[in-house]
C-alpha cells in the first residue's frame, strides 16, 4: 500500500493580535502524492503562505495533523522540525537568499555543510546539481556576478543538493521578468517530471498553470482544489511573449 507524501488533517493555524485572535487556517485537509506539481493560490491574507509555513516545518499548527514522508509532524519539537527541514525539504524564495560574496559553487556547498558531509563530497555534489540546473560554466561567479534568473537557478540547486523528498518554491519567479520566469518554470517542470514532488505558491495565473494541480485558498479556506487539464507548454509561453513584444 502506497502513501501521500504528504496530509493534512483539519489543520489550522491562528493567531493572537493583541486581544483578536486571527485565523489564519480553517481546517485544511489536503494530499499530496510524491511526484506531484502543485500551485497554491490565493489573495493576500488568504492563508496561502501560512499553509506554506506548515508544509515547510517552519512553524506548528494550532490544531490539526500534518504527516510528511509517514511521519506526524505536527507535534515535533523545534529541533525536531530543523532536522526534518535540513534532510527532507528544499526551499526556494522569491529574493534567492544568496550570500553575495560567494561564488555559486560555495552557496550550494553551504547546505552540505550542515549534514557533516565531507568537504569533497559536498564539492562533487554541488557541482553535479548545478549541472542539472544548466550553471556547470558559472560555478565559480560570485553571486552578485549573476543575472536574476541565473541567482535563481542557484537557489534551486541548493534547495536540490540535499536530495529532498519535497520541492517548496514561494512566488519562485516574483523578482524576475516575464521571460526569466518562464525558463525557471520549465527548471521546475523538468525536475517535476524527474520525480520531484513540487509545491510553488504563486499569485499569477499564468505561473501555477505550469503545474498539474491548483489549489486556491481564500479567507484560511481552501475554497477549490483542481486538476490542470493543459499544463502550460514553454514553446507557447515564449511565442507569446514574442507576439506581445512586436506589437508593442
Amino acid at each position: 500500500m502506497s502513501f501521500p507524501l504528504l496530509k493534512t488533517g483539519n489543520l489550522t493555524k491562528d493567531y493572537t493580535l493583541g486581544p483578536q485572535v486571527v485565523h489564519a487556517l480553517r481546517d485544511i485537509s489536503v494530499e499530496i502524492e510524491q511526484g506531484e506539481f502543485v500551485a497554491v493560490m490565493g489573495p493576500s491574507g488568504s492563508g496561502k503562505s501560512t499553509f506554506m509555513h506548515l508544509l515547510g516545518c517552519l512553524d506548528t499548527p494550532t490544531t490539526g495533523r500534518y504527516i510528511l514522508d509517514g511521519n506526524d509532524v505536527s507535534s515535533f519539537t523545534r529541533d525536531e522540525l530543523a532536522e526534518t527541514r535540513n534532510r527532507k525539504i528544499g526551499f526556494v524564495f522569491q529574493n534567492f537568499n544568496l550570500l553575495p560574496r560567494t561564488t555559486a559553487l560555495e552557496n550550494v556547498e553551504l547546505s552540505l555543510r550542515y549534514a557533516s558531509t565531507s568537504r569533497r563530497n559536498r564539492r562533487d555534489r554541488a557541482k553535479a546539481v548545478l549541472a542539472e540546473v544548466g550553471l556547470s560554466d558559472r560555478s565559480h561567479h560570485l553571486s552578485s556576478q549573476l543575472s536574476g534568473g541565473e541567482q535563481q537557478r542557484v537557489s534551486i540547486a541548493r534547495a536540490l543538493v540535499n536530495n529532498p523528498v519535497l520541492l517548496l518554491a514561494d512566488e519562485p519567479t516574483g523578482a524576475l521578468d516575464t521571460q526569466t520566469g518562464v525558463e525557471i518554470m520549465s527548471l521546475f517542470q523538468g525536475l517535476n517530471h524527474e520525480g520531484i514532488t513540487v509545491v510553488l505558491v504563486t499569485h499569477e495565473f499564468e505561473i501555477a498553470q505550469f503545474s498539474r494541480r491548483i489549489l486556491r485558498f481564500r479567507d484560511g479556506k481552501l475554497i477549490s482544489d483542481e486538476m490542470v487539464k493543459h499544463p502550460n507548454a514553454v514553446e507557447k509561453m515564449r511565442s507569446e511573449i514574442l507576439t506581445e513584444e512586436s506589437t508593442s
